[in-house]
């Protein structure tokens, strides 16, 4: 049976980032990867694994 757990929110980590290429919008910094995709469905489905780099926005 499938674990119903949810992928880390790429707008709450501070290694993500809009890249404004239409063709690749978002980017995860550490990894070096833009993508059509956010960053940790791309990482989820090439690797079955939740990424390792993220890491919550801190509030100002």
């Amino acid at each position: 049976m499938k674990e119903n757990r949810q992928r880390p929110n790429c707008y709450q980590c501070r290694h993500f980032y809009i890249t404004h290429e239409p063709d690749h919008p978002y980017g995860c910094r550490p990894m070096g990867f833009k993508s059509v995709q956010l960053p940790s469905v791309a990482v989820f489905n090439s690797s079955g694994m939740e990424c390792q780099m993220f890491t919550l926005k801190q509030l100002k």
